[in-house]
């Protein structure tokens, strides 16, 4: 009997075993079909959601307090955040809910949490970085003597931030960087501040429940007509004023942009020269050049092409071209009905969340410039690839 005893001991320990591989590969399946969906293998919207909880809180003494304001589009603000949280972490530094930005072209009043599910975004980063709704009652936010408002210097790397604003809050309580457009990534920072950065774009920034249904409702709606691409035609008014291209546009036109950029002091450049910023490739394709390019990559006309883009300048009389090249052209308004719309128009930056949505869950996304929209649908849909090849290996990204 006392010899069985270890034989029992070891069929237990193999039985374990063997059933806690079987629960792992279920639980990898399970996220390879979230991931990828069930039509066509293409990759579903956003990551999937961690099924262990979330990781025990940092301990860490605060510096102080961080306040960021957004500035530009959805995509850009996007950027901007992922930038703000790594610096709040470099700095120990408790971070404010990021005020988006509501004085820009858009004049999109949305906040954060119009947008963003607020609670995920503190709770999923608790262990990086410390984030409140809100600054305590206690500070006085008209009290320049503890909080200095100021622009991070653009183009900054580590040294910039450990340097010259880390000293600061030894006389400031808070800091308020009211314009956060700081392009932290492009300036060499260590992998472990990157892998910040990733973590808050791939995992802390979800849509609102209410975004991300109606973006997944658009996504269903476009895949029961088959395999379709995502076109980021980025010819809309505020892009063309801003870049000052105006190749294709008659004389009132130009001019019109050319006022329109005048208008914004932010938008620094002012005389530009159209034919050398085209010929250097800085300009978006116009429709009818999007369309011969599409045509040139051998997509037939009956392709289904959604358009992830606001107004385009110049109407149906500009989309003309791309439209006879491919008439099965369509937008969210052709899909959704104007009821499940009302909530979010007029609210540039939910409607181009939307577009987000369905262009990482696209077959095929063709943007026509090299902006932020594109940068981040890129990442997004390498993103996944990369969680599919890991869990297809077995392996997890280490942020689940």
């Amino acid at each position: 009997m006392a010899r069985s005893r270890p034989r029992v001991w070891l069929v237990a320990g193999c039985a374990a075993l063997l059933l806690w591989a079987s629960v792992a590969q279920l639980v990898a399946v399970g996220r390879l079909l979230v991931l990828f969906g069930l039509a066509g293998g293409a990759p579903a919207p956003s990551p999937p959601p961690s099924s262990l909880p979330p990781p025990p809180p940092r301990i860490y003494r605060s510096n102080g307090y961080l306040q960021i304001s957004c500035n530009g589009g959805l995509n850009q603000m996007r950027s901007e955040i992922c930038d703000m949280v790594a610096v709040a972490r470099l700095l120990n530094l408790t971070m404010v809910v990021p005020e988006l930005d509501k004085r820009s072209f858009w004049a999109d009043q949305s906040n954060f949490g119009d947008i963003f599910d607020v609670r995920h975004f503190i709770t999923s980063l608790r262990d990086e970085v410390r984030i409140v709704k809100r600054l305590p009652k206690r500070f006085d936010t008209t009290n320049s003597s503890i909080i200095l408002e100021m622009p991070p210097v653009s183009w900054s790397d580590e040294k910039y931030y450990l340097q010259q604003i880390l000293p600061l809050f030894s006389k400031y309580k808070v800091i308020h960087f009211n314009k956060a457009d700081a392009r932290l990534a492009n300036n060499g920072i260590s992998t472990e501040l990157q892998m910040v950065r990733c973590r808050v774009n791939f995992h802390a920034l979800k849509f609102t429940p209410q975004i991300e249904a109606l973006g997944n409702k658009l996504v269903q709606k476009l895949r029961d007509k088959g395999s379709f691409v995502a076109l980021h035609l980025r010819y809309e008014m505020d892009m063309l004023a801003f870049s000052g291209c105006n190749h294709g546009l008659n004389p009132e036109e130009s001019e019109e942009l050319k006022r329109m950029r005048y208008a914004y002091p932010w938008w620094r450049e002012k005389e530009i020269d159209s034919k050398a910023k085209r010929s250097e490739g800085l300009c978006p394709l116009t429709p009818e050049e999007t369309s011969l390019v599409l045509k040139a990559l051998g997509f037939q006309k009956d392709t289904l092409v959604y358009i992830a883009a606001g107004e385009i300048y110049g109407g149906e009389k500009r989309l003309e071209p791309l439209r006879t090249a491919f008439p099965k052209l369509v937008r969210k308004e052709m899909l959704l009905d104007s009821e499940a719309l009302r909530q979010f128009q007029n609210h540039s930056s939910q409607m181009a969340a939307l577009d987000f949505i369905v262009s990482t869950a696209s077959d095929v996304f063709f943007p026509t410039y090299d902006g932020n929209m594109a940068k981040l649908v890129e990442g997004h849909r390498r993103y996944i690839q990369q969680q599919f090849h890991l869990l297809s290996n077995g392996f997890s990204s280490g942020y689940d």
